[in-house]
C-alpha cells in the first residue's frame, strides 16, 4: 500500500504544480515568478527559485510527520511529493533550462515534446496569455510536433 501512496502523491504533485503555475506563480506570486520569463535579475539565482522551497514544505512535513509516526502513510506521501520535487529539477532545471550543463543530449520525442511546450509557455513574456502550464505531462499536439523533427 505504501508505494501507492508514493504514486498517488507524485502524480498528484502534477495536478497542483499545473494548478500553481497558472493561478498562483502567473497569478498574485507574478513578481516571484517574473524573472523567469524576462531574466530580470543577474546571476545564478532567481527570485522563481523561492517556489523550490514553498513546494518542498509539504514534502517535508509529510516525512517528518509520517516518521514521527511510525512511518504511517502521510511519510509515502511526503516522499512521492520530494520525488516529484527531483524529477521537476532534472526536468526543469537540467535539461531544459541548462542551469547546469550536464543533461544535454537526451533525444526522445517524450523529452523534445517537452522541451518544446516548455518554449512555448516561455515565448509570453507577461503573467497574461500563457499556455503549457505543466510539466511531465505534455498537450498531445506537441508529440506530434515532436514526431515530426525525427
Amino acid at each position: 500500500m505504501n508505494i501507492v501512496y508514493v504514486l498517488i502523491a507524485f502524480f498528484a504533485m502534477e495536478g497542483v504544480a499545473w494548478a500553481t503555475h497558472k493561478y498562483v506563480m502567473h497569478g498574485f506570486l507574478w513578481s516571484l515568478h517574473r524573472d523567469h520569463h524576462k531574466k530580470d535579475t543577474y546571476g545564478f539565482f532567481e527570485h522563481n527559485d523561492s517556489f523550490f522551497v514553498i513546494f518542498a514544505i509539504p514534502g517535508i512535513l509529510g516525512l517528518l510527520f509520517g516518521m514521527l509516526n511510525d512511518y504511517n502513510f502521510l511519510f509515502w506521501i511526503g516522499l512521492g511529493i520530494t520525488i516529484y520535487g527531483f524529477t521537476y529539477f532534472f526536468v526543469h532545471d537540467l535539461f531544459i533550462h541548462q542551469r547546469f550543463k550536464i543533461i544535454r543530449n537526451i533525444d526522445n520525442q517524450y523529452f523534445r515534446a517537452i522541451r518544446r511546450a516548455h518554449k512555448i509557455h516561455h515565448k509570453h513574456l507577461g503573467k497574461e496569455d500563457g499556455e503549457c502550464f505543466g510539466m511531465l505531462i505534455v498537450p498531445f499536439k506537441y508529440f506530434e510536433a515532436a514526431k515530426e523533427k525525427q
